[in-house]
């Protein structure tokens, strides 16, 4: 994939759009992780380093009645600026002659961080009028946010038509990683695919048959497969409407040589509280009166026999209830049995996607992973194999 880069322009004296994702929780006015403000640093400084005027564009949360002031991207203001080591300075609208005049007494060396893109109707809708207000405030558009790839939206997708256009760092790294897992991994490819319900991981399913030389189905979803293998899963979360297309996957996974692994052994309890009482028992031998809540020690014992056989790994949701211990214990092995052969040099590993980076950083093991993606949706449909508009825009 042929992106345009910072490396196909001369920002010396040039004010540069940047779209991040400041969309970081915030409790009682504190930013409680910072991991997507660091991913931004690189490029910001890089436009900095390079004569360039950084002036930010980002979502924050999802207001629904234009300006409030709990989803102003103000709160990430000082954060930021402590990741940067730099000034930065904030306009309370993100076009318009607030914003105008923000750019234009810019200092030097500072960077602009602009309110809420969502503030503004014309924004989720794509409106080109939108996109040619926010375009009046630079010389060069910068993609750094892979997260909002997947949206249409008119701070990562219209204003690319009307301004000269690239990716940032973030966005090359998100894609090239993703890349050399998905379309080029070296080959034995397995991927651990959890999570709540078979409905949403459906075209993901589909789309991974193909590729994947083992598919690891774990958490909720797990559930709906052991039901239409014709097991008692009892009161666990499954989707009854789902068995026959679960059949399905399971055949065609057979038919093109796709091993799916389930749940051999589970962990059951009458209720999902912290440490409750609960059984280890076969995965075709829930008792009616109990919940399905992790996968059993020989299944991850199972799943470490098929890492030990694999050279590239991609990760997609938690393998049970990891929010609640001690029904965490298959994610959090399987998770620190990636993370040492990958720090090992034995396989590339490549994870994201909503619950799965808490889920790993639950278990220690996210640093340890070769790339860990901060997009939840976008991640998600780019293994499903679809056409994301804020990506196919930056294409030369």
């Amino acid at each position: 994939m042929a992106l345009r880069t910072l490396d196909d322009f001369n920002l010396k004296d040039k004010n540069v759009l940047i779209r991040v994702d400041m969309n970081v929780p915030i409790h009682n006015g504190q930013v409680t992780d910072s991991t997507r403000l660091s991913r931004a640093v690189p490029t910001i400084l890089e436009v900095l380093e390079k004569g360039g005027k950084p002036i930010l564009l980002s979502h924050f949360g999802r207001p629904t009645r234009g300006f409030d002031l709990t989803m102003s991207t103000q709160q990430a203001a000082t954060a930021l600026s402590n990741k940067l080591k730099k000034r930065v300075h904030f306009a309370s609208s993100c076009i318009g002659e607030t914003a105008q005049s923000a750019v234009k007494t810019l200092p030097v060396g500072d960077v602009l961080l602009l309110e809420n893109t969502r503030f503004h109707q014309g924004e989720k809708k794509n409106d080109p009028e939108f996109a040619s207000e926010l375009a009046k405030l630079g010389d060069i558009f910068v993609s750094d946010t892979f997260s909002t790839a997947h949206r249409a939206h008119a701070s990562v997708e219209a204003i690319a038509h009307i301004m000269p256009s690239c990716a940032g760092r973030l966005m090359e790294e998100e894609i090239s990683k993703l890349e050399n897992a998905l379309s080029t991994p070296e080959k034995p490819v397995m991927a651990i695919v959890g999570g709540a319900k078979v409905s949403s991981k459906l075209l993901l399913l589909e789309n991974l048959i193909g590729p994947m030389d083992k598919i690891v189905i774990g958490g909720g979803m797990a559930n709906t497969f052991l039901a239409a293998k014709g097991y008692n899963i009892g009161q666990s979360l499954c989707e009854h409407d789902m068995q026959d297309t679960a059949r399905s996957i399971l055949d065609n996974a057979t038919k093109m040589d796709c091993e799916i692994i389930l749940p051999i052994d589970i962990v059951v309890a009458k209720e999902i509280t912290a440490n409750t009482n609960f059984e280890i028992l076969p995965s075709n031998s829930c008792p009616n009166d109990s919940i399905i809540l992790d996968a059993g020690p020989e299944t991850v014992k199972l799943i470490k026999k098929h890492l030990n056989n694999s050279k590239t790994i991609i990760w997609n949701g938690p393998l049970g209830a990891f929010e609640v211990p001690p029904f965490n214990k298959a994610t959090d092995e399987a998770a620190k049995y990636v993370a040492e052969l990958t720090q090992l040099g034995k396989i590339l590993s490549v994870a994201g996607g909503g619950d799965t980076v808490s889920a790993l950083n639950g278990s220690s093991s996210a640093d340890k992973f070769t790339y860990i993606s901060t997009a939840g949706g976008a991640f998600l449909e780019w293994l499903e194999g679809k056409t994301l508009p804020g990506v196919s825009v930056l294409i030369s």
